[in-house]
């Protein structure tokens, strides 16, 4: 089911890069897909919205947390799509309905909290959710917490040739792809793309929310499956596998300072905005691989933004906020 705006630029960064002493970077604008105010979501509800539109649905079931990407643009695919949508959020409703809560609302998504802070207690309620709804004569389809499914992958898989023909185009040979890693399905999607297609690039996860060795078994298994659904069987080895910690802070979707200052740095560079949870924290990890010198000032980088800026404006206390670190405000 088309739904992005594709393909989306390839920019080039240089006042970024300057500010780096290298390495030449260029910002793929996956927060430019469009649809539902963009972000990387778009390309794997593609796929889940055609799925549940065969299947005959009527509602879609997903979840995740109050200021989700995925569940806004989600919310706005089941719209378009004529279907109703439920999503389920750990934690309680927070006391201001901002960011990408606030966009929920006005799409009319039911959303209902777990009243936990578990996150993994969302893929219960899901289930719990859907199992309601078929009781009440309802179509349920359900799309896993975060959209992290072999199907989901599907965009990313894809994205890679997109990327290619504009790679190609500019005569480019880029030395790495740098992204961050969440749900894991945007990373598993580029390494199986990577694979089936061929790639230049090493790819880079930056993980915000997850241990490493939990990354890299989500996304194996992701790619995996999503190479298998397209008659493509590949088997993805550990070593084949880069993600990065060191930058998820006090957890995740708290800010850091290091993502305050990378918001700070692009947007003054470049008047790009990045969000508080992926791509601040994923262009810190950046910086942080280019000061490491395991990114050299020689080589050519790909910083995938995968979008996600309503979710600044749930977080008003990052314009002039000092932290300490366990990641609170200490001054603003």
């Amino acid at each position: 089911m088309s739904l992005g705006f594709l393909p989306t630029p390839l920019a080039e960064a240089p006042r970024l890069s300057r500010a780096l002493g290298g390495p030449r970077i260029l910002i793929k604008r996956d927060d430019l897909t469009g649809f539902g105010l963009g972000g990387n979501k778009v390309r794997g509800l593609e796929f889940f919205l055609a799925d549940a539109l065969a299947r005959q649905a009527d509602v879609i079931v997903t979840g995740a947390g109050p200021q989700s990407n995925h569940v806004r643009a989600t919310g706005a695919a089941a719209r378009v799509a004529g279907l109703d949508v439920v999503a389920v959020m750990h934690g309680s409703r927070p006391p201001h309905t901002a960011g990408n809560l606030l966009l929920d609302e006005l799409l009319g998504v039911d959303v209902r909290f777990t009243e936990h802070p578990d996150r993994a207690l969302i893929d219960v309620k899901i289930e719990e959710v859907a199992d309601e709804l078929r009781r009440a004569g309802r179509r349920p389809y359900v799309i896993p917490r975060g959209g992290g499914s072999a199907l989901g992958v599907l965009g990313y898989l894809e994205f890679v040739r997109e990327l290619n023909q504009q790679l190609d185009a500019l005569g480019l040979r880029p030395d790495w792809l740098v992204l961050a890693t969440g749900c894991c399905g945007t990373q598993a999607g580029v390494i199986a793309g990577a694979a089936l297609y061929g790639a230049p690039y090493r790819v880079c996860g930056i993980t915000v929310s997850r241990p490493v060795p939990e990354s890299i078994a989500r996304i194996r298994g992701f790619a995996e499956g999503a190479a298998r659904l397209i008659g493509h069987p590949l088997t993805i080895a550990e070593e084949d596998v880069l993600v990065r910690d060191g930058f998820i802070g006090a957890g995740y979707g708290i800010p850091t300072p290091e993502g305050v200052e990378a918001i700070r740095l692009v947007a003054r560079t470049e008047g790009i905005f990045l969000d508080p949870t992926y791509t601040a924290k994923a262009m810190a990890g950046l910086i942080g691989e280019i000061r490491a010198g395991r990114i050299r000032a020689d080589e050519t980088v790909v910083f995938l933004h995968t979008g996600g800026e309503p979710g600044l404006f749930a977080h008003p206390e990052i314009t002039d906020a000092a932290y300490s670190d366990d990641g609170e405000v200490v001054r603003s």
